[in-house]
């Protein structure tokens, strides 16, 4: 039985019931299954993908018969992740390939080799994350949460946009993914000072802005990408207990402890928007726990038309990609 909407509308307004395990197990009760083998034939890649939910997403997606290359920075520690999974899944069929998301060059050059040998992919996570303890700048000169989190997706998606559109079909799109954060909510779209020059800086502050820019840059793309048979989502996993929040933020992590999701509760949402057929019916939508969420909640929230045009403009200079 679906949990009632306005029960389902409580738990998320209220964050910690909604964004813990047990607004997981509470929603959990009314989801259907996912159809064993419903990915097979569909080849999809996953960024960040060495541990945490890169590494619980790629699980999920091979149980379910996706062939799936798991792109990471440290290509050993990806192989051995990627034999853990093999273990667990006898025959997947998991790739491990080498490109740090944040240097556009490495992108570039990634890319460049998927178009190559792929003559279809089906699917892209955005997930590689960061929250930087102190500002750091790529050899390109950007801020590296930027880098990471808007400006190398950006890029990897548009230069894969020929074999994105080559694995669309009329009944089954091709999907990309942004996983971004509830922290998102906290940050509104600082497009004046994206490399966050200005002001004393904070890792927990980049993450939350370059989060927040990679829901409107979903919708961006979303409308950019219609005409290919792509739909783009972004979604926010919850309070999941990974490496990253750990070491990031020990301090949230030893409070909310009892709180946090597992790993594969925080993917969840990320292979469903992978296999489902309702996502593939839309694009462009904010999801949590399988259910679309609004992007704002204070009134007046929303973006403005200048500021989405100026957040498409940064990552088409930056990148070199054109309009």
């Amino acid at each position: 039985m679906q949990l009632p909407r306005l029960v389902d509308a409580a738990l998320d307004r209220l964050v910690v019931p909604g964004y813990s395990r047990l607004g997981y197990t509470v929603r959990r009760a009314g989801w259907s299954t996912l159809p064993t083998g419903c990915l097979s034939g569909r080849t999809i890649l996953v960024t960040g993908a060495g541990g945490g939910l890169g590494a619980a997403t790629v699980r999920g997606l091979v149980a379910l018969g996706a062939r799936v290359e798991m792109v990471v920075r440290n290509p050993e520690r990806g192989e051995e992740t990627a034999a853990a999974v093999r273990a667990d899944h006898p025959g997947a069929a998991v790739d491990v390939a080498a490109c740090d998301v944040s240097s556009l060059a490495d992108v570039r050059r990634y890319a460049a080799e998927v178009r190559d040998r792929e003559a279809a992919v089906h699917g892209l996570v955005h997930n590689a994350g960061v929250m930087p303890p102190e500002r750091t700048e790529t050899a390109e000169g950007h801020e590296t949460a930027l880098a990471t989190h808007v400006l190398g997706p950006f890029l990897l998606t548009r230069e894969l946009r020929p074999v994105l559109r080559s694995g669309a079909s009329p009944t089954a799109p091709s999907r990309v993914v942004f996983v971004s954060s509830g922290g998102m909510y906290t940050a509104a779209l600082h497009i004046d000072d994206p490399e966050f020059r200005r002001g004393t800086y904070s890792g927990g502050a980049a993450y939350a802005r370059t989060k927040r820019m990679q829901v409107v840059l979903a919708e961006l793309l979303a409308d950019d990408l219609a005409a290919d048979g792509t739909v783009v989502h972004s979604m926010h996993p919850g309070w999941a207990d990974t490496p990253g929040v750990a070491s990031s933020m020990p301090g949230f992590h030893r409070v909310t402890g009892p709180l946090l999701r597992t790993e594969a509760q925080g993917a969840d949402t990320v292979v469903w928007l992978q296999a489902a057929a309702e996502p593939g019916h839309s694009t462009g939508v904010f999801w949590h726990d399988r259910a679309p969420r609004p992007t704002h909640y204070l009134p007046r929230g929303g973006e403005s038309p200048q500021a989405r045009a100026a957040l498409w403009t940064l990552c088409v200079d930056a990148t070199g990609v054109g309009a």
